[in-house]
C-alpha cells in the first residue's frame, strides 16, 4: 500500500502574490470551487487580517467549501490568529496556519528578536490557535536557511504546543534537492515527537528547483506539499501542483505514494487560473503547456504512430486534456447550453447564463466552427467582467493606411453613459486615447504590456488579449475577449483600469 501526500494548494494565498494576479472574493471563490473539483486536500484561500476585502474572500470560500479542509494564514500575533478564526470558523474542518521566521537572518533583520524570543512567540501562537481549532499548522518561514539545531528546537516545541502540521518552507528557493532532503531527514531522525505530526514542504522556485525540492522532501518523510496551479507565486513562482502530483502518479516505481488529486481536473483549474490572473502559460510549461503533447520531429511522429507510450510518459486524458470538441451552435436551446455548462463544471445563476448564451449566439453567427474553449473563454470573461463598474457599450474604430487612426467609445461608468474620442498611432492606441478621456484616472496609468492570444485555431478564432498596467507602482492585468481583436484590447483596458479602481486586497506575508 502506497503512503499519501497531501496536497496544500495556496494558489488563492501565495499565487495570488504574483504582481497583477490579485482577485476579487467571487474570483477566489471561483477558483476555490474547481479546487474542490480536484480534491486537493487544503485550500489556503488568502491571509485574513490584510484587509476587509481578503477577510470576506476567505470567509466566502470557507463558507462554500465542503469537500475539503480551507486555511487561513496568520503571523504569530493574537490578533491574526483571533481575524483568522473569525474568518475560517463556518468551514469544514477550518486549518489555522501561522508562521514566524527562523533563519539568523530573519531574526535578526526583519524581526530583531532573539532565537528564545522566537520560540516562545511561536509556542504562544500554536496554542492559541489550538483552543480554535484542532488542526493547526505551523511554518517556520525561511526554514531552508535556519541552523539545523534550532530548526529542530522549535519544531519539536510547536509540536507539543498543539501543532498537527509542521511546515519547512524553502522560502527563497535557495536549497537544492539533495541538501533540502536531507534537512527533512534530520528532523524526521532528531525531533522525538515528530511522529504526532505531518511533515509539509513548501518551496519557492528561484533557482528552478521547488518541484524538484518537494519530490526530495517527499521521499525523505515529508507527507504535506504545499504548492499552487501552474507554479504561480511569487518572483519566479512555487511548486507547481500539476508537476508535483503527475510526478508521483507516474514514477510510482520508485516513489511508492498517492495523492486524492482528480488528475482529470488538472488542465481545466490551469486555464482557469490563466484567464481570471491573465498570467499566460508558457507554451513548453510541464504538463500543462500547449506543447506539452505536441509532437513535431519526424522521428517522434513515427513513433508515435506505432505506439503513442514511445514518446508520452502519461496521456493527455489523465490530465484531463482532450482535442477541442465541437459543441454548440446557435440553434441550440437554453436547456442544451445550461446543460452543457454543467458538464464544464460551471454553476450559474440565470441571469449570467442568459447572458452568456445571447453572447454565444452573437458569436455563433460570426464563428464557423466552435469548441468548448469558446464556451469557457465567454463565461469566464462574463463573470470576471460582471463586477467591473465600467462596461464598454459601444466602439467604433476608423483606420487605414493613409489616415489617423480614431475611435469612439461609449462607457458606462458605475450606470453612467459618458461618451468620447481619441486619436493615435493606431487603432488600439486610438481605442486606448478614447477610454482615457472617459475614466477618471486613466491618464495616470502606463502601459506595461500587451499581448494577444487566438482562443482556438482558424482565421475566425476568437482573440484574447491581456495587457498590463501601472499606477502609483501598482500593477494590476486586465482581459478581455472577443472575436474582433480591438474590442478585446478595449475591454482589457477597461478591465485593468477596474481592478486599479479597487484597493489593494492583500499585504504581501507569508511563507
Amino acid at each position: 500500500m502506497s503512503e499519501k501526500v497531501f496536497i496544500f494548494d495556496t494558489t488563492l494565498r501565495d499565487g495570488e502574490q504574483s504582481p497583477g494576479a490579485s482577485m476579487n472574493a467571487e474570483e477566489k471563490l471561483r477558483v476555490a470551487r474547481q479546487l474542490e473539483r480536484l480534491k486537493v486536500d487544503v485550500i489556503e484561500a488568502g491571509f485574513p487580517i490584510s484587509s476587509p476585502g481578503n477577510f470576506e474572500a476567505v470567509r466566502m470560500v470557507a463558507r462554500e467549501v465542503r469537500e475539503c479542509s480551507v486555511a487561513g494564514l496568520a503571523r504569530a500575533r493574537n490578533e491574526d490568529i483571533d481575524r483568522a478564526w473569525e474568518a475560517l470558523r463556518e468551514g469544514v474542518d477550518p486549518r489555522i496556519h501561522l508562521f514566524i521566521a527562523t533563519s539568523p537572518i530573519h531574526m535578526q533583520h526583519k524581526l530583531g528578536m532573539t532565537p528564545d524570543q522566537v520560540v516562545e512567540a511561536a509556542v504562544a501562537g500554536v496554542r492559541r490557535a489550538a483552543r480554535y481549532t484542532a488542526n493547526v499548522e505551523w511554518s517556520a518561514e525561511d526554514a531552508g536557511r535556519s541552523e539545523m539545531d534550532f530548526l529542530c528546537r522549535i519544531v519539536e516545541a510547536v509540536i507539543d504546543a498543539g501543532a498537527t502540521t509542521v511546515n519547512i518552507p524553502d522560502t527563497v528557493g535557495y536549497t537544492l534537492p539533495h541538501e533540502f532532503g536531507e534537512r527533512i531527514q534530520q528532523l524526521m531522525s532528531r525531533v522525538p515527537n515528530v511522529h504526532r505530526a505531518i511533515i509539509s514542504v513548501h518551496c519557492h522556485n528561484d533557482l528552478g528547483l521547488a518541484t524538484a525540492n518537494s519530490l526530495s522532501a517527499i521521499r525523505h518523510g515529508a507527507r504535506q506539499v504545499e504548492c499552487t496551479i501552474n507554479g504561480l507565486g511569487e518572483r519566479a513562482g512555487n511548486a507547481a501542483l500539476e508537476e508535483v502530483v503527475m510526478a508521483l502518479r507516474t514514477r510510482r516505481d520508485i516513489m511508492p505514494y498517492h495523492t486524492d488529486v482528480v488528475t482529470e481536473e488538472i488542465t481545466a483549474a490551469s486555464r482557469l487560473i490563466s484567464r481570471t490572473t491573465g498570467f499566460p502559460i508558457q507554451p513548453n510549461k510541464a504538463i500543462v503547456g500547449a506543447n506539452a503533447f505536441a509532437h513535431e520531429s519526424g522521428i517522434h511522429q513515427a513513433g508515435m504512430l506505432k505506439d503513442a507510450s514511445t514518446y508520452e510518459i502519461m496521456t493527455p486524458a489523465s490530465v484531463g486534456l482532450a482535442t477541442n470538441r465541437l459543441v454548440l451552435g446557435k440553434h441550440s436551446g437554453r436547456h442544451a447550453f445550461t446543460e452543457r455548462l454543467r458538464e464544464m463544471g460551471y454553476q450559474l445563476p440565470d441571469s449570467q447564463i442568459e447572458r452568456i448564451m445571447q453572447r454565444f449566439k452573437d458569436l455563433a453567427d460570426k464563428k464557423k466552427t466552435l469548441f468548448d474553449d469558446d464556451i469557457r473563454a465567454l463565461v469566464d470573461d462574463e463573470v470576471v467582467r460582471d463586477a467591473d463598474p465600467y462596461k464598454l457599450i459601444r466602439l467604433h474604430v476608423a483606420s487605414g493606411t493613409e489616415d489617423t487612426p480614431v475611435a469612439a467609445a461609449e462607457i458606462q461608468i458605475h450606470g453612467q453613459t459618458q461618451r468620447g474620442a481619441g486619436w493615435g498611432e493606431g487603432a488600439i492606441h486610438a481605442v486606448f486615447n478614447a477610454i482615457v478621456h472617459l475614466v477618471p484616472g486613466a491618464d495616470q496609468v502606463r502601459l506595461q504590456r500587451y499581448e494577444v492570444r487566438a482562443i482556438t485555431g482558424g482565421i475566425d478564432a476568437q482573440a484574447d488579449v491581456i495587457v498590463n498596467m501601472e499606477r502609483d507602482e501598482r500593477s494590476v492585468q486586465g482581459r478581455g475577449v472577443n472575436n474582433d481583436v480591438v474590442v478585446a484590447s478595449a475591454l482589457a483596458f477597461l478591465n485593468a483600469l477596474a481592478k486599479l479602481a479597487r484597493k489593494p486586497t492583500e499585504t504581501r506575508q507569508g511563507v
